[in-house]
């Protein structure tokens, strides 16, 4: 059914917020987005949109957009840390070939610039006290106004207002693991593949950002020294470099042009329980926060934007549309987040004889089965939450 009427506040103007606004005005929804910043922008990262997100993005109309602005994946080479590549993995040999990495600004921009022209309301500089659910559920802001909808969106991230008024707080679990981040030149035209270099209790992934003029670098390392879950806290240039210094000449020729890095803990946050109740949602990381070992964090908000807003166009009572929004959503999240909190070790392998007999395994997979490997993936990549 149209949604004509219903008036929406969304919390939060990234990739999940953006995209649910999109989502609902189109169905003909009162929409206004709130942001804290003082300007729609994300700070310099890469992300990759397999498939599955892409879907979203072409069934709303955004799919040209993010051509334009993404450089289409061929493939991941799994290398080891210092002797090169031990497996290729296909990206051609997906169902569908809209495999994209690109500058997390760039999808922000392409996201905005879709929600206005459905009519959406972006309000910049409002930071949220608390959401307060209820009959006619409010936002209390900062500032001491107070703002009532018929619907409040929670696309708030980690530390979501929304997931507080929903579930109380819960203590994350820190990882051991931190990751640092960095966008470099790419002075050696690398090509249009993500390269992962595996070593012991670290790795590296890097790939081409803004037709291939730049890279995108993310590196984790396994320690016990516990770091602030922020992805705006900067670090030092030679402390990246001296916790990868064993690492073979292509990553040191990377990490020799990181001139400004960011570095964030990694920690691990349940699947919310609730996702719903009494006119309040949440979605992407404020339902379900995930470690970064699959890739899926941007793919999975885009999956619940559309999912919400195909929920709430069914019939019956809010409350019953909000429930079967979770009830579609929450066992794939969970699955994914599983899955990408399992991950991490496959890179990491320490033990020499464990690591060449895993990368043995690899090497054979590649060489043998590349089919194979990539069907792996097909419940993650063939998904199309579109067509549920």
């Amino acid at each position: 059914m149209s949604l004509q009427g219903l008036k929406c506040l969304v919390i939060g103007a990234g990739i999940g917020g953006l995209t649910v606004a999109r989502a609902l005005a189109l169905r003909g929804a009162e929409v206004t987005v709130l942001e804290q910043a003082e300007a729609i922008r994300e700070v310099g990262a890469g992300l990759q949109i397999s498939p599955n997100g892409f879907a979203v993005l072409r069934a709303l109309g955004l799919d040209e957009a993010l051509r334009a602005v993404g450089v289409q994946g061929e493939a991941v080479s799994l290398r080891d840390y210092r002797k090169g590549e031990v497996a290729r993995l296909d990206l051609t040999r997906l169902d569908s070939r809209d495999y994209y990495f690109l500058h997390r600004a760039d999808l922000i921009e392409v996201l905005a610039e879709g929600a206005r022209a459905a009519g959406v309301r972006i309000r910049l500089l409002q930071r949220v006290a608390k959401v307060e659910p209820g009959a006619r559920p409010a936002v209390h802001l900062c500032n001491g106004a107070v703002l009532e909808a018929d619907l409040v969106v929670g696309a708030d991230g980690l530390h979501s207002k929304a997931r507080q008024a929903l579930n109380g707080t819960t203590a994350p679990f820190f990882t051991r693991q931190v990751a640092w981040r960095a966008v470099i030149p790419n002075t050696e035209a690398r090509g249009p593949e993500a390269r992962v270099h595996m070593g012991p209790m670290r790795h590296v992934v890097s790939y081409p950002l803004r037709e291939g003029r730049l890279l995108n670098l993310v590196a984790v390392q396994e320690r016990a020294a516990w770091t602030a879950e922020s992805w705006s806290q900067r670090d030092d240039p030679l402390s990246l470099r001296a916790a990868f210094e064993d690492f073979g000449p292509e990553v040191q020729t990377m990490l020799s042009r990181v001139e400004e890095v960011y570095l964030w803990g990694l920690f691990r946050h349940p699947v919310a329980p609730k996702w719903h109740a009494d006119g309040v949602a949440i979605l992407g990381d404020a339902a379900h926060p995930t470690l970064p070992f699959m890739a899926q964090g941007a793919c999975m908000a885009l999956e619940d934007a559309w999912a919400l807003a195909e929920a709430l166009s069914g019939e019956g009572a809010l409350e019953a549309r909000l429930s079967a929004y979770q009830a579609r959503r929450a066992g794939r999240a969970k699955r994914v987040v599983d899955a990408a909190s399992g991950n991490a070790w496959k890179y990491h392998l320490s033990f020499p004889p464990l690591r060449w007999a895993a990368h043995g395994v690899l090497r054979a997979g590649g060489r043998f089965a590349p089919e194979r490997m990539m069907r792996q993936f097909d419940w993650i990549y063939g998904h199309d939450e579109t067509a549920s």
